[in-house]
């Protein structure tokens, strides 16, 4: 058990599974991620998120994490910034292998497949560690049934927070999806500021038609582009200005829409 992660104490069975982490992974000084064990009970759809955490002085201390791993896979996996006065963070950046983490029996989320229209293209625009539930929705099959194309962008401020890049331009050749993402899959991340291929924010990329003019797309538009958002409140909120400007309608798990957002946003 890592020094300021929590003592070995199970969590009340009805909220939460206990799991073991299997791998961290420290990709900056700002951002990480996890494998834990995934118990056979827990079911979950591409994109949703559930309350994870730690026990603290006898006391589930909790947060919202979307999985980043799909929903065929045996493992869960996280993204997560880290904060160094963060009353979560701060203990769950030094979690080891070995040590317990908490998972809420009930995930929940609208970055679903199925709170949005059928459409010709689904768009994924995220910031930093939004990037996680499209980890788990660019591994769904599904996606590429309902969807022509599939197109990550992936926003950070320096290219090392660019997480799971590798991960994401090998899954043309990955052993399992590979045959239905190839030619499928688009990957186009931004830096805000590093020199890169492509530097920016979504707003801004979008407004220049950058984005749909390197695919040979018609600009942006409620037709055919589906969309789904996860960031910070201001990206967010920007987004949402953006895409209602261009006549884009908001689905939810009630009725869905041209794009879809999620609230939900690990910051402490």
């Amino acid at each position: 058990m890592s020094a300021t992660a929590a003592p070995a104490a199970r969590a009340p069975s009805a909220a939460f599974f206990s799991e073991t982490v299997l791998d961290v992974r420290h990709w900056t000084d700002r951002l990480f991620s996890f494998r834990c064990t995934r118990d056979p009970a827990f079911r979950f759809a591409a994109g949703q998120f559930a309350m994870i955490g730690l026990m603290v002085d006898g006391k589930p201390l909790l947060r919202a994490y979307s999985m980043g791993s799909a929903p065929w896979q045996e493992e869960l996996e996280f993204l997560s910034i880290k904060v160094p006065d963060g009353p979560l963070t701060s203990r769950l950046q030094n979690i080891v292998p070995g040590d317990q983490v908490l998972i809420g029996r009930k995930p929940v989320g609208t970055l679903l497949l199925d709170n949005l229209r059928p459409g010709r293209t689904l768009w994924l625009f995220c910031t930093g560690t939004g990037l996680a539930p499209f980890l788990s929705l660019m591994r769904e099959p599904e996606a590429y049934d309902r969807f022509e194309r599939v197109v990550i962008q992936h926003t950070v401020r320096d290219v090392a927070e660019l997480a799971f890049r590798d991960m994401i331009e090998g899954l043309p050749e990955h052993e399992v999806l590979g045959e239905l993402v190839a030619g499928k899959l688009v990957y186009l991340p931004s830096v805000t500021r590093q020199p890169f291929v492509r530097q920016g924010r979504a707003p801004a990329l979008i407004e220049s038609n950058r984005l749909t003019d390197e695919l040979g797309l018609p600009a942006l538009s409620p037709a055919e582009d589906r969309v789904m958002l996860c960031g910070s409140e201001a990206f967010n909120a920007d987004m949402k200005t953006l895409l209602e400007g261009r006549g884009f309608t908001e689905g939810s798990n009630h009725a869905p829409g041209e794009y879809v957002l999620e609230k939900a946003f690990v910051e402490k």
